[in-house]
């Protein structure tokens, strides 16, 4: 089992910077990637970034290319989503996921599926 925690969320103004870091504890050794999804009201909940446990692959949404990182601390079992130049698309509850290496087949990096393991959400509202 693994378990995970997200923190940093909050209320901030167009263009603001903020970092959203996901603590795993548990069965970390089991661990093949960690990603970044959001759900916005009304809206299905999307794929935002993601990055292999190595840290030397990464993978971005369209929509946040080129504004959000992603990062990870294996000494700290965290995982990070550096986002800047925020806007008020960007508000919503953002949630952090793992994948296990037996839950590849499941789905795409991009797909909720993969990931068998999700956090409990932290909002994120981005005010005009």
């Amino acid at each position: 089992q693994v378990q995970l925690v997200e923190s940093g969320g909050g209320l901030v103004q167009v263009g603001d910077s903020l970092r959203l870091s996901c603590t795993v504890s548990g069965r970390t050794f089991s661990i093949f990637e960690m990603g970044w999804f959001r759900q916005a009201p009304g809206k299905e909940r999307e794929f935002i970034a993601a990055i292999n446990w190595s840290g030397r692959t990464t993978y971005f949404a369209d929509s946040v290319k080129g504004r959000f990182t992603i990062s990870k601390d294996n000494a700290r079992n965290t995982a990070y989503l550096q986002m800047n130049s925020l806007k008020p698309e960007d508000t919503a509850v953002y949630y952090c996921a793992a994948s296990r290496l037996d839950e590849l087949y499941k789905g795409t990096v991009y797909s909720e599926r993969r990931y068998g393991s999700w956090g409990q959400g932290t909002q994120v509202t981005v005010s005009t």
